[in-house]
Formats: structure tokens, C-alpha cells, sequence
């Protein structure tokens, strides 16, 4: 049995892939800031739910301990939660907003996994999942062509290109653990006022493939629900 955490899963494209991997038959951990709605999501999926704020060291820290109390494993960490923060005009913009973003975008991923290394590790074949955004793209978002490029949007974008950056550092330096990126595409979630055209389902489609990969299927890699995407 596949044991999986996945933040930021009491809605939208972490409330999906819960859905869809305990269809796939895993035991899925809930993770969610809010008491009451990650508990609601959690029955709802049939899951369990464990609070975790990825902005406090000391809420991460609580989660770990009560999963290793628990499952007593993490095979797949889904690092999911996220926020968009301020959109348009760059000149608005202060190191608070900055400091909100990647507090939660980027120190929010290396907490998480820091914390769960341990319990990653207990796994015959760990993996971590970072959810990403083909809006870190240098190539994405300076193509006419693609919808991401008319977007101004400066600490997401910069943040989803530490993320990408992130993992590909992460998987040269864990050796023994599958780390790769998953960008969902323009999906109609509450980060862009149900905007996108893609179902969550669809915007999940990259984050299960990699969740429910055999052993040796690459690491380092960043996807979307077509394939390999450049980000450079």
C-alpha cells in the first residue's frame, strides 16, 4: 500500500489528486491548514486528515511526528500548497508581499521535505512531487503563442521558477529519492477565479503520473499532462 501526504488538499488540484489516488489505492494523508475543511475533505475521500501549516516549522514538524506515529511511512509527498499573491503592475509591490509568496511557494516545500525525509526514507521507493507551474518558464511564458505569456504576475512566476529550480537541485542531491516537478496547466481552480480551461481533473493528470510511476522512471524531470516541458 502507497502511503501519500499531500499539502493543501482540503480543495482544488490537491483535493483532486487525493481524490484520484485513493481511486488508485493509496492511503492518502489529507494535509490541510484549516481544521474544519480538511477534516470535511478528508471523510468526504475517504482519507485521513493531518494539519499542517507549510509556513510554521513548528505545525510541520507536529505533522511528521503524528504520521510517523501512524502510517510510520511517507512513499509519496505531494508538495502542493500554494498561492498566487499580488497580480499586475510590478511597481505595487513590497517585500511583505514577496516574503507571503515564497514563504509558502518555495520555504514551504523545503520545510516539507526537510521534516519528511526521514519518513521518505523508510520507503522502498520514495518520491516527491513538486507542484509547480509552466508559469516559471523562461520558454512558457515568453511564447506568443501561449496564454502564460500575457500573464504579469512577478512573485508567482518567480517563485514556481525557484520551485522548478528546487527540484532539479533536489534530485542531483537525493539520490535515493525520485524528485520531480508537475506543472497542472491553466486549470480552473480558486488561485485564478475559476478562470482556467482545464478541469482539475485534467490539471492533475502530471502530478498522478508521477505519483503512480513504477521504480526507475527518471528523476529531475518537470511535466505537464503532455510530457516533458522546457522551462528554460
Amino acid at each position: 500500500m502507497t502511503t501519500t501526504l499531500i499539502t493543501g488538499a482540503n480543495k482544488g488540484l490537491g483535493y483532486e489528486t487525493a481524490r484520484r489516488l485513493v481511486e488508485h489505492g493509496h492511503t492518502v494523508i489529507v494535509g490541510a491548514r484549516d481544521p474544519e475543511r480538511g477534516a470535511a475533505a478528508a471523510a468526504a475521500l475517504g482519507a485521513r486528515f493531518v494539519r499542517i501549516d507549510v509556513t510554521d516549522d513548528a505545525s510541520v514538524a507536529a505533522a511528521a511526528i503524528d504520521i510517523a506515529e501512524h502510517e510510520g511511512v511517507v512513499d509519496v509527498l505531494v508538495n502542493n500548497a500554494g498561492v498566487h499573491g499580488p497580480h499586475g503592475d510590478p511597481a505595487d509591490l513590497t517585500g511583505a508581499d514577496a516574503l507571503g509568496v515564497f514563504d509558502v511557494n518555495v520555504l514551504g516545500v523545503v520545510r516539507t521535505t526537510t521534516a519528511f525525509l526521514p519518513l521518505l526514507r523508510r520507503s522502498p521507493d520514495p518520491v516527491i512531487i513538486n507542484v509547480s507551474s509552466g508559469m516559471g518558464s523562461l520558454a512558457i511564458t515568453h511564447d506568443p503563442s501561449r496564454t502564460e505569456s500575457s500573464v504579469i504576475a512577478p512573485l508567482y512566476t518567480a517563485s514556481k521558477a525557484a520551485l522548478t529550480m528546487l527540484t532539479t537541485q533536489y534530485a542531483k542531491g537525493l539520490k535515493d529519492i525520485r524528485v520531480n516537478a508537475a506543472d497542472p496547466g491553466y486549470t480552473a481552480t480558486d488561485l485564478n477565479g475559476h478562470s482556467g480551461p482545464q478541469s482539475v481533473t485534467e490539471g492533475t493528470d502530471a502530478i498522478v503520473r508521477l505519483a503512480t510511476e513504477g521504480p526507475g522512471a527518471g528523476t529531475g524531470r518537470f511535466i505537464d499532462r503532455a510530457g516533458t516541458i522546457d522551462w528554460s
